[in-house]
C-alpha cells in the first residue's frame, strides 16, 4: 500500500464538530434517467455555504468539493506518482524547449465547449493572456512573458525556466474566450449567473446546494461516452461521519485519511478499496537550524540515525507510505537522480552510532540524559497541531525512540492549526513535521528545505529551518534553470552532499496521495499495479479516471 496527506486532509481532520450533512442525493438530476449507477464523492469539510464555479479561487466551492475539475480542464495531465509521466489533455502534444522557458502546444481537434461552441487554439492564448495583462492573479507564479497561436500551435514563453513547475503550467484550467472576454473580475466573480459555468470536462454542472452539488454527463465530450452518468459531490462533518458514508455506501469515492483503515473500512465489504499512491514528496521532520539544540549538526545527525523509518510507515501510517532511508532523502520514486557515490549511503536504526557521533562532539550522559556540550540536558519539543492522527501518532513514536535511545526529552506538542502555522513561518518552533513541496523531481526536496527564497520578510513558506549555505543555492538555481542534464546532475550532486552532511531535516516516509472507492458498479479504477494515476478525486487526473470506468 501507498498514501496522499494533501491539505485537503488537514482540513478535513480541522473540520470536526461540524454536523453530518445528510443523503448524497441532490436535486434537479431526478428527471433525467441514468443509463447506470451515480457516484457519490465525498469531502468531510462541512457545509461550504458560499457558492462559486470559479476554477481559479481556491476557496470557490468549486475548489473545495472539487468538481470544478470534471467542469475545467488543462492542457495536460502530470502523473505525480508511478511513471511520473506527463499525458496531453485538451493539448493532443506538447513540448518544451532545452531550457523550459518555452511550451509549444497543439490544441486537440474536435473539442466543444458545453454550450455547443468550439474550442480554438484562441482560447488557450486567451486563457493565459490573462495573467500577461494582469486581469488574473499569477498565484501559481507562471511568470509568463508571451503566449501567441503560430499555425496549428500555440507558443508560450516565460521568463524563467519551468524545468521544475511543469505541473503548475499544464494543469492550468483553460476557460472559454467567448465567455470570460465579457467578465469583469475573474479573481472574484463566483460565475454563478446562467451560462457561465461552461467548460471542456466530462460533467456539466446541474444543480448546486450547501450540502451537495450534481453533475451530469456532458453528452458532446471529446472524450467519449461516460459510463458515469451522474455524479453527486457531498461534504460531511467530519472524518468519523464520511467514514460511515463510505462503509454504507451512501458515499462511493473520497479523499481522507482514515485510522485503522482495514478495520472500519476494507473489511466492511470486499468491493471497498484504499489506494495510497507515493509522491516525490515526503512526511519530513524540519528542526529549527537557529537555534539550540538543532544548531548543532552533530545532533541532527544523531537523530537521523535513531529515527525508526519504517515505524513511521507502519505503525504512524498504517503501512501507508513508504520509508526513505537514503542519506540524500530521496525517496524510491526518484532514486534515478541519486548519484553515484550516495546509491548505497543509507541510515538503519543505529543507536551505538548515533552515540558514538555525540560523544565525538562533546556530549554526555548523566543519569541516562544527554548533556549537550555546555553541560545542559538536551530537550526539545515536537510540533504537529491537534487531529492530525498519523503524525499525532508518530510524535509519540519520536519521543519514545529519542527518549530511551538518546536520552533526549522531547516534548509533544499539538497546537491548533493557527498556532503552529504562526509558529512554522516565524521559525518559533523546535521541531515539526511537515510535507515538501512536490516538483516531481530532486528539486522539490532541496528547495523545501534549504532554498532561502522561501524566506521572506522574516516568514517562511518553506526552509523553516532557515538553512542558508551559497553553494547549494547556486546549486538550486542551476537545477532549475539549465537546459544540459549534465550540469544537472551535477548540481543534484552538490546538493545531495550538502544534505548528507548538514541534515537540515530529515524525511521519514513517501507523502502519497489517497483514495478510497468502491467497485461495486465500475471498473478500471487506478490500482497499484496500473498507476496511471492515483486515486484520489481532488487530483487533476479525475477526469481521466472518469473515462477509464466502465459499467461492471
Amino acid at each position: 500500500m501507498k498514501l496522499n496527506r494533501s491539505l485537503i486532509a488537514f482540513t478535513a481532520i480541522a473540520a470536526l464538530g461540524v454536523t453530518a450533512l445528510a443523503g448524497c442525493s441532490a436535486g434537479g438530476g431526478d428527471d433525467k434517467p441514468a443509463a447506470g449507477a451515480a457516484l457519490t464523492i465525498a469531502k468531510p469539510d462541512g457545509a461550504i455555504t458560499t457558492e462559486s464555479h470559479n476554477p481559479y479561487l481556491g476557496d470557490s466551492s468549486a475548489s473545495k468539493y472539487g468538481y470544478g475539475k470534471v467542469i475545467f480542464e488543462p492542457l495536460a495531465l502530470v502523473n505525480p506518482t508511478g511513471d511520473l509521466k506527463t499525458t496531453p489533455w485538451l493539448a493532443e502534444s506538447v513540448e518544451w524547449n532545452a531550457d523550459y522557458t518555452q511550451l509549444t502546444v497543439v490544441p486537440r481537434a474536435g473539442v466543444k465547449w458545453s454550450d455547443g461552441e468550439d474550442f480554438t487554439a484562441d482560447d488557450i492564448v486567451f486563457t493565459f493572456s490573462m495573467y500577461i495583462d494582469g486581469t488574473l492573479n499569477d498565484t501559481s507564479a507562471l511568470n509568463l512573458e508571451s503566449v501567441t497561436a503560430e499555425g496549428d500551435s500555440v507558443v508560450l514563453t516565460f521568463a524563467e525556466s519551468k524545468f521544475t513547475a511543469q505541473a503548475r503550467v499544464l494543469h492550468t484550467p483553460i476557460v472559454p474566450e467567448h465567455i470570460w472576454k465579457d467578465i469583469a473580475d475573474p479573481n472574484s466573480d463566483p460565475l454563478t449567473d446562467e451560462g457561465l459555468a461552461v467548460g471542456t470536462g466530462p460533467y456539466v454542472l446541474d444543480n448546486w446546494t450547501t450540502e451537495s452539488v450534481t453533475l451530469t454527463a456532458n453528452d458532446d465530450y471529446w472524450g467519449g461516452e461516460l459510463a458515469v452518468p451522474e455524479l453527486h459531490y457531498v461534504s460531511y462533518g467530519d472524518n468519523a461521519a464520511l467514514t460511515t458514508a463510505l462503509v454504507s455506501g451512501e458515499a462511493d469515492w473520497a479523499q481522507a485519511f482514515i485510522p485503522q483503515i482495514e478495520d472500519s473500512y476494507l473489511a466492511a465489504d470486499e468491493d471497498n478499496h484504499f489506494l495510497a499512491s507515493p509522491t516525490a514528496g515526503a512526511g519530513t521532520l524540519f528542526m529549527n537550524l537557529q537555534t539550540k539544540p538543532f544548531d548543532d549538526p552533530a545532533l541532527r545527525q544523531a537523530i537521523a540515525w535513531t529515527v525508526d523509518r519504517q515505524a513511521y510507515v507502519d505503525v504512524a501510517r498504517e503501512g501507508a507510505s513508504t520509508p526513505i532511508w537514503n542519506v540524500t532523502g530521496l525517496g524510491d520514486l526518484l532514486a534515478d537522480e541519486i548519484a553515484p557515490e550516495f546509491e548505497d549511503a543509507v541510515y538503519s536504526v543505529d543507536v551505538d552510532k548515533a552515540k558514538q557521533i555525540l560523544t565525538d562532539a562533546g556530549y554526555t550522559w548523566k543519569d541516562d540524559k544527554l548533556i549537550d556540550p555546555d553541560g545542559t540536558a538536551v530537550s526539545f519539543s515536537i510540533s504537529v497541531p491537534a487531529g492530525w492522527s498519523d503524525w499525532n501518532t508518530e510524535q509519540a513514536l519520536l519521543a519514545e525512540e529519542l527518549g530511551e535511545g538518546l536520552g533526549i526529552d522531547v516534548k509533544v506538542d499539538q497546537p491548533d492549526w493557527g498556532g503552529w502555522d504562526a509558529a512554522r513561518q516565524e521559525g518559533s518552533f523546535q521541531m515539526i513535521i511537515h510535507w515538501l513541496e512536490d516538483t516531481g523531481n530532486a528539486y522539490g526536496l532541496y528547495t523545501s528545505t534549504m532554498d532561502p527564497k522561501w524566506v521572506v520578510d522574516g516568514k517562511a513558506q518553506f526552509n523553516f529551518g532557515r538553512y542558508d549555505n551559497p553553494a547549494v543555492t547556486e546549486a538550486l538555481h542551476t537545477y532549475a534553470n539549465t537546459s544540459s542534464d549534465e550540469e544537472r546532475a551535477a548540481a543534484v550532486a552538490v546538493l545531495e552532499k550538502a544534505f548528507a552532511t548538514d541534515v537540515p531535516a530529515i524525511p521519514l516516509g513517501s507523502h502519497p496521495l489517497l483514495g478510497e472507492f468502491n467497485t461495486r458498479s465500475y471498473e478500471g479504477w487506478p490500482s497499484e499495479d496500473d498507476q496511471y494515476a492515483s486515486a484520489d478525486p481532488t487530483q487533476p487526473a479525475v477526469v481521466q479516471i472518469l473515462t477509464k470506468l466502465t459499467a461492471k
